[in-house]
Protein backbone atom coordinates (compact mmCIF):
# COMPACT_ATOMS: atom_id res chain seq x y z
CA UNK A 1 0.00 0.00 0.00
CA UNK A 2 1.16 3.50 -1.07
CA UNK A 3 0.71 6.81 1.21
CA UNK A 4 1.46 10.15 -0.32
CA UNK A 5 1.01 13.42 2.01
CA UNK A 6 -0.45 16.74 0.95
CA UNK A 7 1.18 20.02 2.09
CA UNK A 8 0.27 22.95 3.81
CA UNK A 9 -0.10 25.24 0.61
CA UNK A 10 -2.06 22.42 -1.21
CA UNK A 11 -4.93 21.93 1.08
CA UNK A 12 -8.30 23.71 1.38
CA UNK A 13 -11.48 24.43 3.21
CA UNK A 14 -13.59 21.70 2.82
CA UNK A 15 -11.51 18.67 1.80
CA UNK A 16 -12.52 15.44 2.88
CA UNK A 17 -10.89 11.84 3.31
CA UNK A 18 -12.08 8.44 5.41
CA UNK A 19 -12.09 4.87 6.12
CA UNK A 20 -13.97 2.06 7.37
CA UNK A 21 -12.49 0.04 9.91
CA UNK A 22 -14.70 -3.16 11.64
CA UNK A 23 -14.11 -3.54 15.27
CA UNK A 24 -13.08 -7.45 15.86
CA UNK A 25 -12.43 -8.72 19.08
CA UNK A 26 -8.30 -8.84 19.35
CA UNK A 27 -8.48 -4.66 18.67
CA UNK A 28 -10.10 -4.95 21.88
CA UNK A 29 -7.24 -7.26 23.59
CA UNK A 30 -4.56 -5.32 22.01
CA UNK A 31 -6.11 -2.09 23.15
CA UNK A 32 -6.31 -3.76 26.63
CA UNK A 33 -2.44 -5.06 26.73
CA UNK A 34 -1.02 -1.65 25.56
CA UNK A 35 -3.42 0.78 27.64
CA UNK A 36 -3.32 -1.07 30.71
CA UNK A 37 -7.31 -0.77 31.01
CA UNK A 38 -8.80 -3.91 32.08
CA UNK A 39 -12.70 -2.74 31.98
CA UNK A 40 -14.47 -5.93 31.80
CA UNK A 41 -17.39 -3.66 29.44
CA UNK A 42 -14.28 -3.63 26.89
CA UNK A 43 -13.33 -7.34 26.91
CA UNK A 44 -14.67 -9.48 24.56
CA UNK A 45 -15.26 -13.48 25.61
CA UNK A 46 -11.74 -14.55 27.46
CA UNK A 47 -9.60 -17.43 25.79
CA UNK A 48 -10.00 -19.69 28.70
CA UNK A 49 -13.57 -20.01 27.74
CA UNK A 50 -15.09 -17.47 30.18
CA UNK A 51 -16.98 -14.58 29.53
CA UNK A 52 -15.44 -11.43 30.74
CA UNK A 53 -18.85 -9.69 31.09
CA UNK A 54 -22.21 -11.27 30.57
CA UNK A 55 -23.05 -8.34 28.01
CA UNK A 56 -21.36 -7.93 24.72
CA UNK A 57 -18.01 -6.14 24.13
CA UNK A 58 -18.25 -2.52 23.43
CA UNK A 59 -15.09 -0.65 22.29
CA UNK A 60 -13.52 1.66 25.04
CA UNK A 61 -14.03 5.57 23.62
CA UNK A 62 -10.43 6.25 23.58
CA UNK A 63 -9.64 3.24 21.15
CA UNK A 64 -12.50 5.21 18.81
CA UNK A 65 -10.84 8.30 19.25
CA UNK A 66 -7.44 6.70 18.42
CA UNK A 67 -8.76 6.01 14.78
CA UNK A 68 -8.74 9.31 13.35
CA UNK A 69 -4.77 9.18 13.37
CA UNK A 70 -5.09 6.29 10.90
CA UNK A 71 -7.22 8.90 8.46
CA UNK A 72 -4.57 11.95 9.24
CA UNK A 73 -1.42 10.37 9.39
CA UNK A 74 -2.18 8.34 6.23
CA UNK A 75 -4.54 10.37 3.81
CA UNK A 76 -4.59 13.97 4.82
CA UNK A 77 -2.68 15.50 5.47
CA UNK A 78 -0.56 12.09 5.08
CA UNK A 79 3.20 10.94 6.23
CA UNK A 80 4.53 13.72 8.21
CA UNK A 81 1.49 15.11 10.05
CA UNK A 82 2.14 16.31 13.41
CA UNK A 83 -0.92 15.91 16.12
CA UNK A 84 -0.79 18.60 17.99
CA UNK A 85 -4.42 18.85 19.51
CA UNK A 86 -7.95 16.73 19.81
CA UNK A 87 -10.79 17.34 21.22
CA UNK A 88 -13.71 14.23 21.56
CA UNK A 89 -17.27 13.84 22.39
CA UNK A 90 -18.83 10.28 22.31
CA UNK A 91 -22.47 9.40 21.47
CA UNK A 92 -23.06 6.04 21.15
CA UNK A 93 -21.38 2.18 21.82
CA UNK A 94 -19.44 0.56 19.22
CA UNK A 95 -19.25 -3.04 19.47
CA UNK A 96 -17.61 -5.99 18.39
CA UNK A 97 -18.75 -6.64 14.29
CA UNK A 98 -19.52 -2.71 13.75
CA UNK A 99 -18.45 -1.44 10.53
CA UNK A 100 -17.32 2.40 11.25
CA UNK A 101 -16.58 5.10 8.97
CA UNK A 102 -14.20 7.54 9.92
CA UNK A 103 -13.95 11.04 8.23
CA UNK A 104 -12.47 13.81 8.50
CA UNK A 105 -13.21 17.41 6.94
CA UNK A 106 -10.78 20.64 6.83
CA UNK A 107 -12.50 23.35 8.46
CA UNK A 108 -9.89 26.08 8.99
CA UNK A 109 -5.96 27.00 7.81
CA UNK A 110 -3.86 28.67 9.89
CA UNK A 111 -0.54 29.90 8.58
CA UNK A 112 1.86 29.32 8.33
CA UNK A 113 1.23 25.13 8.86
CA UNK A 114 -1.69 24.12 11.23
CA UNK A 115 -4.73 22.44 10.08
CA UNK A 116 -7.98 22.50 12.11
CA UNK A 117 -10.29 19.26 11.08
CA UNK A 118 -13.47 18.20 12.34
CA UNK A 119 -13.24 14.87 13.03
CA UNK A 120 -16.47 12.00 13.05
CA UNK A 121 -16.95 8.35 13.40
CA UNK A 122 -20.31 6.53 12.22
CA UNK A 123 -21.67 3.23 12.29
CA UNK A 124 -24.66 3.11 9.32
CA UNK A 125 -25.17 6.64 9.79
CA UNK A 126 -25.72 7.10 13.08
CA UNK A 127 -22.95 9.17 15.20
CA UNK A 128 -20.36 7.07 17.58
CA UNK A 129 -18.46 10.25 17.97
CA UNK A 130 -17.06 13.48 16.60
CA UNK A 131 -14.62 16.60 17.98
CA UNK A 132 -12.00 18.79 16.25
CA UNK A 133 -8.35 18.05 15.37
CA UNK A 134 -5.34 20.59 15.21
CA UNK A 135 -2.72 19.50 13.23
CA UNK A 136 0.57 20.55 11.75
CA UNK A 137 0.80 19.99 8.18
CA UNK A 138 4.18 18.00 6.60
CA UNK A 139 6.67 20.15 5.67
CA UNK A 140 7.83 17.79 2.82
CA UNK A 141 6.76 15.94 0.05
CA UNK A 142 6.97 12.28 1.51
CA UNK A 143 5.56 8.72 -0.58
CA UNK A 144 5.50 6.09 1.81
CA UNK A 145 5.13 2.72 -0.25
CA UNK A 146 4.54 -1.09 1.28
CA UNK A 147 4.25 -0.15 4.98
CA UNK A 148 3.26 -3.80 6.51
CA UNK A 149 3.94 -3.46 10.17
CA UNK A 150 5.15 -6.47 11.81
CA UNK A 151 2.80 -9.33 12.33
CA UNK A 152 0.99 -9.36 15.78
CA UNK A 153 -0.66 -12.46 17.03
CA UNK A 154 -3.46 -12.30 19.81
CA UNK A 155 -2.76 -15.66 21.81
CA UNK A 156 -6.41 -16.47 22.30
CA UNK A 157 -7.76 -20.16 21.33
CA UNK A 158 -10.77 -19.61 19.08
CA UNK A 159 -11.44 -23.03 18.12
CA UNK A 160 -10.73 -24.53 21.80
CA UNK A 161 -14.32 -22.04 22.36
CA UNK A 162 -15.99 -23.02 19.57
CA UNK A 163 -15.74 -26.62 20.72
CA UNK A 164 -16.75 -25.45 24.11
CA UNK A 165 -19.94 -23.89 22.42
CA UNK A 166 -20.58 -27.01 20.24
CA UNK A 167 -21.43 -28.96 23.82
CA UNK A 168 -24.02 -26.91 24.73
CA UNK A 169 -27.16 -29.39 24.63
CA UNK A 170 -25.39 -32.16 24.68
CA UNK A 171 -25.63 -34.53 27.88
CA UNK A 172 -22.94 -34.78 30.24
CA UNK A 173 -20.49 -37.41 29.69
CA UNK A 174 -20.49 -40.13 32.97
CA UNK A 175 -16.28 -40.16 33.13
CA UNK A 176 -14.34 -41.79 35.76
CA UNK A 177 -11.41 -40.03 36.74
CA UNK A 178 -8.33 -42.06 37.91
CA UNK A 179 -6.44 -40.36 40.82
CA UNK A 180 -7.52 -37.09 41.06
CA UNK A 181 -5.15 -36.32 43.38
CA UNK A 182 -3.47 -33.33 42.43
CA UNK A 183 -4.88 -29.81 41.69
CA UNK A 184 -4.62 -29.76 37.92
CA UNK A 185 -6.68 -33.25 37.90
CA UNK A 186 -8.61 -32.59 40.29
CA UNK A 187 -9.70 -28.86 39.30
CA UNK A 188 -9.69 -30.07 35.57
CA UNK A 189 -12.64 -33.20 36.52
CA UNK A 190 -14.41 -30.32 38.33
CA UNK A 191 -14.58 -27.93 35.74
CA UNK A 192 -15.79 -30.18 33.38
CA UNK A 193 -18.55 -30.47 35.93
CA UNK A 194 -19.40 -27.52 36.05
CA UNK A 195 -19.52 -26.60 32.39
CA UNK A 196 -21.87 -30.03 32.38
CA UNK A 197 -19.36 -31.62 30.20
CA UNK A 198 -18.62 -34.62 31.97
CA UNK A 199 -20.39 -36.48 34.84
CA UNK A 200 -17.38 -37.37 36.94
CA UNK A 201 -16.60 -40.51 39.46
CA UNK A 202 -13.59 -39.58 41.33
CA UNK A 203 -11.56 -42.64 41.99
CA UNK A 204 -8.85 -42.66 43.98
CA UNK A 205 -7.40 -42.14 47.55
CA UNK A 206 -10.47 -40.94 49.15
CA UNK A 207 -8.78 -39.16 51.62
CA UNK A 208 -6.07 -37.59 49.96
CA UNK A 209 -9.13 -36.28 47.69
CA UNK A 210 -11.62 -34.73 50.19
CA UNK A 211 -8.00 -33.72 51.37
CA UNK A 212 -6.85 -31.70 48.26
CA UNK A 213 -10.64 -30.69 47.96
CA UNK A 214 -10.68 -28.62 51.47
CA UNK A 215 -6.98 -27.12 50.35
CA UNK A 216 -7.81 -25.76 47.06
CA UNK A 217 -11.65 -24.66 48.33
CA UNK A 218 -13.41 -27.39 45.83
CA UNK A 219 -16.82 -27.96 46.48
CA UNK A 220 -17.46 -32.30 46.08
CA UNK A 221 -21.04 -31.93 46.78
CA UNK A 222 -22.96 -34.56 44.82
CA UNK A 223 -19.82 -35.71 43.16
CA UNK A 224 -19.46 -39.76 43.34
CA UNK A 225 -16.45 -40.81 44.92
CA UNK A 226 -15.26 -44.35 44.92
CA UNK A 227 -12.10 -44.87 47.25
CA UNK A 228 -8.88 -47.16 45.20
CA UNK A 229 -6.16 -48.04 47.53
CA UNK A 230 -3.73 -47.57 45.00
CA UNK A 231 -3.44 -46.03 41.10
CA UNK A 232 -3.39 -49.31 39.58
CA UNK A 233 -6.75 -50.30 41.68
CA UNK A 234 -7.87 -46.98 40.44
CA UNK A 235 -7.36 -47.69 36.90
CA UNK A 236 -9.11 -51.30 37.27
CA UNK A 237 -11.82 -50.05 39.36
CA UNK A 238 -11.93 -47.07 35.87
CA UNK A 239 -11.97 -49.52 33.25
CA UNK A 240 -14.58 -52.29 35.20
CA UNK A 241 -17.09 -49.24 35.63
CA UNK A 242 -17.09 -48.56 31.60
CA UNK A 243 -17.39 -52.18 30.90
CA UNK A 244 -20.50 -52.48 33.07
CA UNK A 245 -22.15 -49.26 31.74
CA UNK A 246 -22.06 -47.28 34.17
CA UNK A 247 -19.42 -44.91 32.48
CA UNK A 248 -18.39 -44.30 28.88
CA UNK A 249 -15.51 -42.21 28.90
CA UNK A 250 -12.28 -42.16 31.09
CA UNK A 251 -9.98 -39.38 32.32
CA UNK A 252 -6.30 -39.90 33.42
CA UNK A 253 -5.71 -37.69 36.54
CA UNK A 254 -2.13 -37.80 38.57
CA UNK A 255 -0.40 -41.16 37.29
CA UNK A 256 1.59 -42.63 34.67
CA UNK A 257 0.29 -43.75 31.35
CA UNK A 258 1.10 -46.87 31.35
CA UNK A 259 -0.18 -47.19 34.80
CA UNK A 260 -3.64 -46.58 33.23
CA UNK A 261 -3.20 -47.79 29.73
CA UNK A 262 -2.10 -51.33 30.99
CA UNK A 263 -5.86 -52.13 32.14
CA UNK A 264 -7.35 -50.35 28.99
CA UNK A 265 -6.04 -52.87 26.87
CA UNK A 266 -5.80 -56.14 28.45
CA UNK A 267 -7.30 -59.09 27.00
CA UNK A 268 -9.79 -59.93 29.90
CA UNK A 269 -11.81 -57.07 30.92
CA UNK A 270 -9.90 -54.11 29.10
CA UNK A 271 -11.76 -51.81 26.37
CA UNK A 272 -9.89 -53.41 23.40
CA UNK A 273 -11.71 -53.28 19.95
CA UNK A 274 -10.11 -54.52 16.76
CA UNK A 275 -8.54 -51.64 16.18
CA UNK A 276 -4.70 -50.52 17.83
CA UNK A 277 -5.34 -47.79 20.17
CA UNK A 278 -3.41 -44.32 19.56
CA UNK A 279 -3.17 -41.03 20.87
CA UNK A 280 -4.17 -37.69 19.41
CA UNK A 281 -3.67 -34.13 20.15
CA UNK A 282 -5.91 -31.54 19.40
CA UNK A 283 -3.77 -28.03 18.97
CA UNK A 284 -5.58 -25.14 19.26
CA UNK A 285 -2.52 -23.11 18.32
CA UNK A 286 -3.41 -19.03 18.04
CA UNK A 287 -0.85 -18.76 14.62
CA UNK A 288 -2.84 -21.27 13.15
CA UNK A 289 -6.70 -20.38 11.38
CA UNK A 290 -7.91 -24.02 12.31
CA UNK A 291 -7.27 -27.26 14.80
CA UNK A 292 -4.74 -29.09 13.96
CA UNK A 293 -4.25 -32.86 15.15
CA UNK A 294 -1.13 -34.46 16.24
CA UNK A 295 -0.75 -38.24 16.18
CA UNK A 296 0.56 -40.44 17.19
CA UNK A 297 2.80 -38.52 20.01
CA UNK A 298 1.75 -40.85 23.47
CA UNK A 299 1.57 -44.40 23.00
CA UNK A 300 2.79 -46.51 19.62
CA UNK A 301 6.61 -45.89 19.89
CA UNK A 302 7.50 -47.09 16.79
CA UNK A 303 4.59 -48.08 15.04
CA UNK A 304 5.03 -50.09 11.66
CA UNK A 305 2.94 -49.21 8.55
CA UNK A 306 -0.05 -51.80 9.88
CA UNK A 307 -0.31 -50.03 13.20
CA UNK A 308 -0.18 -46.27 11.01
CA UNK A 309 -3.22 -47.35 8.72
CA UNK A 310 -5.02 -47.32 12.52
CA UNK A 311 -3.17 -44.64 13.90
CA UNK A 312 -4.52 -42.47 10.86
CA UNK A 313 -8.02 -43.99 10.97
CA UNK A 314 -8.61 -42.99 14.42
CA UNK A 315 -7.63 -39.50 13.91
CA UNK A 316 -9.78 -39.32 10.66
CA UNK A 317 -12.77 -40.54 12.84
CA UNK A 318 -12.39 -37.80 15.87
CA UNK A 319 -11.61 -35.03 12.83
CA UNK A 320 -15.32 -35.95 11.50
CA UNK A 321 -16.14 -35.88 15.18
CA UNK A 322 -14.96 -32.20 15.13
CA UNK A 323 -17.11 -31.11 12.33
CA UNK A 324 -14.36 -31.75 9.95
CA UNK A 325 -16.49 -33.24 6.88
CA UNK A 326 -13.15 -35.39 5.33
CA UNK A 327 -9.83 -34.38 7.26
CA UNK A 328 -6.92 -33.80 5.15
CA UNK A 329 -4.60 -36.27 6.62
CA UNK A 330 -0.63 -34.86 6.27
CA UNK A 331 1.86 -37.97 6.63
CA UNK A 332 5.06 -36.15 7.77
CA UNK A 333 8.86 -37.08 7.19
CA UNK A 334 11.85 -35.17 6.50
CA UNK A 335 11.22 -34.69 2.86
CA UNK A 336 7.99 -34.31 0.63
CA UNK A 337 9.86 -37.42 -2.13
CA UNK A 338 9.95 -41.17 -1.64
CA UNK A 339 13.23 -42.39 -0.36
CA UNK A 340 13.91 -45.70 0.48
CA UNK A 341 16.68 -44.85 3.00
CA UNK A 342 13.94 -43.44 4.38
CA UNK A 343 11.35 -45.85 5.69
CA UNK A 344 8.88 -43.07 6.61
CA UNK A 345 8.24 -41.86 2.91
CA UNK A 346 7.69 -45.57 2.12
CA UNK A 347 5.33 -45.72 4.57
CA UNK A 348 3.63 -42.30 4.00
CA UNK A 349 3.56 -43.12 0.29
CA UNK A 350 1.92 -46.62 1.35
CA UNK A 351 -0.98 -45.01 3.81
CA UNK A 352 -1.74 -42.28 0.49
CA UNK A 353 -2.15 -44.99 -2.26
CA UNK A 354 -4.28 -47.15 0.50
CA UNK A 355 -6.39 -44.51 1.05
CA UNK A 356 -7.00 -44.15 -2.56
CA UNK A 357 -8.11 -47.67 -2.88
CA UNK A 358 -10.23 -47.51 0.42
CA UNK A 359 -8.38 -48.96 2.93
CA UNK A 360 -8.67 -46.05 5.37
CA UNK A 361 -12.03 -44.19 4.43
CA UNK A 362 -13.69 -41.48 5.61
CA UNK A 363 -10.44 -38.67 4.63
CA UNK A 364 -7.82 -37.50 2.29
CA UNK A 365 -4.32 -38.72 3.08
CA UNK A 366 -1.34 -37.26 1.43
CA UNK A 367 2.48 -37.79 2.40
CA UNK A 368 5.63 -38.21 2.51
CA UNK A 369 5.30 -34.29 3.54
CA UNK A 370 7.56 -32.23 5.00
CA UNK A 371 6.53 -30.12 8.15
CA UNK A 372 6.85 -27.00 6.09
CA UNK A 373 4.75 -28.11 2.99
CA UNK A 374 2.06 -29.91 5.28
CA UNK A 375 0.50 -26.81 6.60
CA UNK A 376 1.69 -23.63 4.72
CA UNK A 377 0.48 -23.03 1.07
CA UNK A 378 2.85 -21.45 -0.10
CA UNK A 379 5.50 -24.00 1.19
CA UNK A 380 3.72 -26.45 -0.94
CA UNK A 381 3.74 -24.10 -4.13
CA UNK A 382 7.75 -23.49 -4.04
CA UNK A 383 8.10 -27.21 -3.72
CA UNK A 384 5.54 -27.47 -6.72
CA UNK A 385 3.67 -30.01 -4.61
CA UNK A 386 -0.31 -29.70 -5.67
CA UNK A 387 -3.03 -31.97 -4.08
CA UNK A 388 -5.59 -31.40 -1.21
CA UNK A 389 -3.66 -31.87 1.16
CA UNK A 390 -0.13 -30.10 1.10
CA UNK A 391 -0.51 -26.73 3.03
CA UNK A 392 -3.23 -27.54 4.17
CA UNK A 393 -3.43 -30.50 6.08
CA UNK A 394 -5.84 -30.96 9.78
CA UNK A 395 -3.90 -34.16 10.61
CA UNK A 396 -0.19 -34.38 10.89
CA UNK A 397 1.15 -37.80 11.27
CA UNK A 398 4.38 -37.88 13.00
CA UNK A 399 6.93 -41.05 11.65
CA UNK A 400 7.51 -41.90 15.43
CA UNK A 401 6.75 -41.40 18.69
CA UNK A 402 9.61 -38.86 19.73
CA UNK A 403 8.82 -36.75 16.50
CA UNK A 404 5.14 -36.51 17.67
CA UNK A 405 5.77 -35.37 21.18
CA UNK A 406 7.99 -32.88 20.14
CA UNK A 407 5.76 -31.52 17.55
CA UNK A 408 2.93 -31.39 20.04
CA UNK A 409 5.30 -29.77 23.03
CA UNK A 410 6.58 -27.09 20.49
CA UNK A 411 3.09 -26.08 19.45
CA UNK A 412 2.23 -25.74 23.00
CA UNK A 413 5.08 -24.11 24.38
CA UNK A 414 6.85 -22.29 21.52
CA UNK A 415 3.36 -21.42 19.50
CA UNK A 416 0.72 -21.15 22.74
CA UNK A 417 -1.13 -23.71 21.85
CA UNK A 418 -4.35 -25.05 24.20
CA UNK A 419 -4.24 -28.99 23.91
CA UNK A 420 -6.54 -31.84 23.98
CA UNK A 421 -5.25 -35.10 24.19
CA UNK A 422 -7.52 -38.29 23.58
CA UNK A 423 -6.67 -41.68 23.20
CA UNK A 424 -8.77 -43.74 20.50
CA UNK A 425 -9.44 -47.23 19.24
CA UNK A 426 -10.85 -48.61 22.99
CA UNK A 427 -14.31 -48.60 23.54
CA UNK A 428 -14.41 -45.82 25.03
CA UNK A 429 -12.46 -42.52 25.13
CA UNK A 430 -9.51 -41.97 27.17
CA UNK A 431 -8.21 -38.49 28.05
CA UNK A 432 -4.71 -38.54 28.34
CA UNK A 433 -3.27 -35.61 29.39
CA UNK A 434 -0.03 -34.18 30.64
CA UNK A 435 0.65 -34.51 34.49
CA UNK A 436 1.38 -30.83 33.81
CA UNK A 437 -1.75 -29.96 32.00
CA UNK A 438 -3.60 -26.99 33.45
CA UNK A 439 -7.33 -27.10 33.76
CA UNK A 440 -8.15 -25.38 30.25
CA UNK A 441 -6.11 -27.93 28.88
CA UNK A 442 -8.83 -30.98 30.57
CA UNK A 443 -11.64 -28.64 29.87
CA UNK A 444 -10.43 -28.78 26.25
CA UNK A 445 -9.89 -32.40 26.55
CA UNK A 446 -13.62 -33.40 27.99
CA UNK A 447 -15.22 -31.08 25.19
CA UNK A 448 -13.22 -33.22 22.69
CA UNK A 449 -13.87 -36.04 24.41
CA UNK A 450 -17.62 -35.14 24.56
CA UNK A 451 -18.00 -34.77 20.61
CA UNK A 452 -16.11 -37.83 19.79
CA UNK A 453 -18.90 -39.94 22.15
CA UNK A 454 -21.83 -38.40 20.69
CA UNK A 455 -20.13 -38.97 16.98
CA UNK A 456 -20.10 -42.70 17.81
CA UNK A 457 -22.93 -42.79 19.42
CA UNK A 458 -24.85 -40.73 16.18
CA UNK A 459 -22.65 -40.67 13.38
CA UNK A 460 -23.11 -37.24 13.26
CA UNK A 461 -20.73 -34.24 14.27
CA UNK A 462 -22.39 -32.05 16.99
CA UNK A 463 -19.61 -29.11 15.71
CA UNK A 464 -20.92 -29.27 11.58
CA UNK A 465 -24.73 -29.07 12.98
CA UNK A 466 -24.33 -26.02 14.77
CA UNK A 467 -23.20 -24.58 11.42
CA UNK A 468 -18.76 -24.71 11.95
CA UNK A 469 -17.52 -27.53 10.74
CA UNK A 470 -14.86 -27.99 7.96
CA UNK A 471 -14.95 -28.25 4.83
Amino acid sequence: MTFSNRLFDEIAVGDRASTTRVVTPDDLFVFAHVSGNLNPLNLPPMPNGKDADDGIAAAPSMWIGSLFSAVLGNLLPGPGTIYEAQSLRFHKRAEVGDELAVSVEVTERRAPATIVLATRVERAGALIADGLAQVRAPAERRIVNDVVPPNLVVARHRNMQRMLEACAGLPALPTTVVAPEEENALLGALAGAREGLVKPILIGDEGKIRALASALGADLSGVEIEHAASHDAAAARAVELVTLGRAKAIMKGHLHSDELLRHVVKSQGGLRTSRRISHVFVMDAPSLPNLLLVTDAAINIAPTLEEKVDIVQNAIDLGRALGLVKPKVGVLSAVELVNPKIQSTLDAAALSKMSERGQIVGGVVDGPLAMDNAISVSAARTKGLTSLVAGRADVLVAPNLESGNILAKELTYAAQAEGAGLVLGAKAPVMLTSRADDEGSRLFSCAVAVLYAHWLETGESAVAAAGEGGA
